[in-house]
């Protein structure tokens, strides 16, 4: 249990050596420190998760999981570690407002594929309909692309058939006149062959000619819209069988799918608010523990500790300034007292 209790005090970034002159402490920081581990055990398994989804394999997942819960497992350390109680409220929470804004961040970050991995059977039936209207609108698309001229084909070619029937109609119609002119049945009601039939029959037969006419003309047009119909539609049905209709799936993907199913049903969307709430309660929990929470025994040994480093650092810097000055003005009256030499007489032999 010791070492257990010495681990955990290692997790929250407190000194052994002075949580050990404060046992009332302990279960304080063994506390704090279970969280922090907790926090980057939960890291780890959200990174590995995320990273599964990205490339389905185990192996990079599990070492992107355990350097992820590393990081923030040594960020929350970080950050309750060094958060110290000045004795001011308003100063302490000055100084923690950077410290929670940064523990709800990495909430919000490491809780987003742990929901991915609650909801994950309502996502999987989200993403079949995603995936089928993506696919719709992929058909839609290549749709858009040959439908309308294929539709515009067809109607020229009923169009040209059209012009045929009537000339064909109008044509019947004048035989129709010219035979009852002749049989006495229609027309002047005589029954004769006169020159009242021959007007007729000359009407039938010109738009008889024009009728052959236009056949020729508009067979040989349909012949050929109805061809590019024909390719039009090969092509339409080669981009509709090379669509590619892959598994829709990934993080993105499972992102997107949770973001609808929110916004689909009110009790997905409160519980997944519940959850990220969770989270970042969890992640803020040991700064909050620190914040308001009164100064203990071992925040007055860590002052006295720190401030003793203070003024030994202090006593340093004076000592060395002092050696130094003294050893300037030493020099300064050395060179001040030394006075020229007379330089040798020469003699001449």
């Amino acid at each position: 249990m010791g070492s257990i209790k010495e681990f955990f005090w290692l997790c929250s970034g407190a000194s052994s050596e002075l949580l050990n002159r404060c046992p009332t402490e302990s279960s304080k920081y063994v506390g704090i420190g279970a969280t922090v581990l907790f926090t980057g055990i939960l890291a780890a398994l959200a990174g590995g998760y995320a990273l599964y989804t990205v490339f389905d394999n185990w192996v990079p997942a599990v070492i992107f999981g355990l350097i992820w819960g590393s990081m923030i497992f040594n960020l929350d350390r970080y950050i309750v570690s060094s958060m110290k109680k000045e004795g001011s409220p308003w100063k302490e929470f000055r100084t923690a407002v950077p410290r929670i804004l940064l523990a709800v961040l990495l909430a919000l970050v490491i809780s987003k594929p742990l929901e991915l991995k609650m909801f994950e059977k309502e996502i999987n039936g989200e993403l079949v309909l995603m995936e089928q209207a993506l696919f719709k609108k992929q058909e839609d698309t290549v749709k858009a692309r040959f439908l309308p001229g294929i539709e515009l084909l067809n109607q020229e070619i009923s169009q040209l058939k059209t012009e045929v029937t009537d000339k064909e109609l109008k044509r019947d119609e004048l035989r129709m006149a010219a035979q009852q002119e002749a049989d006495g049945t229609g027309g002047s009601l005589r029954r004769n062959l006169g020159p009242i039939y021959a007007v007729k029959k000359q009407d039938a037969d010109r738009v008889e000619q024009e009728l052959t006419a236009l056949k020729s003309k508009n067979d040989s047009m349909v012949a050929g819209k109805q061809r590019e119909v024909v390719q039009m539609q090969a092509a339409y049905n080669d981009e509709i069988t090379g669509l590619q209709r892959e598994k829709y799936d990934g993080l993105a993907a499972r992102i997107d799918a949770l973001g609808n199913l929110t916004q689909k049903s009110e009790p997905i969307y409160w519980t997944n608010i519940f959850l990220i709430l969770l989270f970042v309660a969890i992640e803020t929990a040991p700064v909050f523990v620190k914040l308001i929470g009164s100064k203990g025994p071992y925040d007055d040994l860590l002052h006295t500790h720190e401030h003793g480093f203070d003024l030994y650092r202090i006593e340093r810097n004076t000592k060395s300034s002092h050696d130094t000055a003294t050893r300037l003005t030493a020099h300064t009256m050395d060179k001040g007292n030394k006075s020229p030499q007379p330089e040798p007489l020469e003699y001449a032999e």
